[in-house]
């Protein structure tokens, strides 16, 4: 078969494999200390491979096929926290092509597993400021290609329609009592959520604004602030990684787009980590450390609607199952080794839940 042959036929199994998917779900979720203010989660975990994560590795495939980048047989990389590997082995899988993961070791073993079943190998590095270095290497060592999210989200989506998590949402509200969400609310791990959340909000002329939260050892609020004063630095670096997996990053990234956002807010652990437990308790099933920390900004928005008077609709992302969480978020001696006062987190989220101020909540923005 020749290449063009093959991409043509890789294609169509990645469109293939989109047709027999259904859209991911829109819940209401209450928030009793808030009347008039109506919040919902878009439900990702729900997608194949059970996260946020499935559209952009999709995205990236198709990117990357288009490109000319992937041949038949060509070993596929990506340096990844967890759930975008765990999708990008399931395409990898579907198109017959070799899969490894660049992963930081503290990666939670549910989420090695979850690559493992969809026939990838897990490369482990001790710090996660390596894992681009080393995923580069990896591609010229194998004549692979490094798919390279944290370059390519971005500009991978089509942020104008073709069915991204934008679009869906807006078809998603159209019979709700606010239709034109107030806020849209996620957290930055490439940035491609956050862009194309922004630019198409702009594209159809909306009212919207989007609010990036981001968790407390990431250096996205820190560049997202210089930015707003014009003194931004790409070059700026934390010496670790992030505790809430799938977001944060202690680098810039090239995808992350200050611009497209509104506001961000800068969430400490230990709320984010109450927040999920919140969510998990209201609906009934665990969600990840990543939704947490966008249900503290969602609360941090509803505030800021209430003290303008503000009535209307937030809309935020649930990422991902807590099940793939079951040995860190969900066990209780991984907070007392890591000297997170459970407790207290769980006192201020029920507080703020109930209509109280969120203290502690660095923000920037428009809020």
């Amino acid at each position: 078969m020749s290449q063009r042959a093959w991409v043509a036929a890789a294609i169509r199994m990645i469109e293939a494999d989109f047709n027999r998917s259904a859209d991911t779900h829109l819940i209401r979720l209450p928030l009793p200390g808030y009347p008039g203010i109506h919040v919902y989660l878009k439900d990702e975990s729900s997608h194949p491979t059970g996260s946020l994560k499935h559209r952009l590795a999709r995205s990236l495939f198709l990117y990357a096929l288009a490109n000319g980048w992937l041949r038949e047989g060509s070993t596929v990389i990506e340096a990844s926290s967890g759930s975008t590997a765990v999708s990008e082995a399931y395409f990898a899988r579907l198109l017959g092509l070799p899969f490894i993961a660049v992963m930081p070791a503290s990666t939670s073993p549910e989420k090695v597993a979850a690559i493992e079943f969809q026939g990838g190998r897990c490369h482990l590095v001790e710090s996660a400021c390596t894992i681009n270095a080393e995923s580069a290497r990896l591609a010229c060592e194998t004549g692979g290609h490094f798919m390279d999210q944290f370059t390519h989200a971005e500009r991978a989506t089509d942020w104008r329609a073709n069915n991204n998590i934008a679009e869906s949402i807006f078809k998603q509200m159209a019979q709700e009592p606010h239709p034109v969400p107030e806020w849209i609310v996620c957290g930055p791990g490439t940035g491609g959520t956050s862009a194309t959340l922004g630019r198409y909000v702009r594209y159809g002329r909306h009212h919207t604004r989007v609010l990036c939260a981001d968790p407390e050892t990431s250096v996205f609020y820190d560049y997202y602030a210089a930015a707003r004063k014009g003194c931004a630095d790409p070059a700026l670096e934390l010496p670790g990684g992030s505790l809430i997996e799938g977001i944060g990053r202690p680098r810039v990234e090239p995808s992350f787009i200050p611009s497209c956002v509104d506001a961000m807010a800068k969430v400490p652990d230990a709320l984010s980590l109450a927040a999920m437990r919140h969510v998990s308790a209201v609906l009934g099933r665990r969600v990840g450390g990543s939704t947490g920390t966008n249900f503290v900004g969602v609360l941090r928005a509803a505030q800021a609607m209430r003290e303008a008077g503000q009535g209307g609709s937030i809309v935020s992302i649930l990422c991902d199952s807590g099940e793939r969480y079951a040995h860190s978020y969900y066990d209780p001696d991984w907070y007392a080794r890591h000297g997170i006062d459970v407790a207290g987190a769980d006192r201020a989220i029920a507080e703020a839940v109930a209509g109280g101020a969120l203290a502690g909540l660095p923000v920037c923005g428009d809020v």
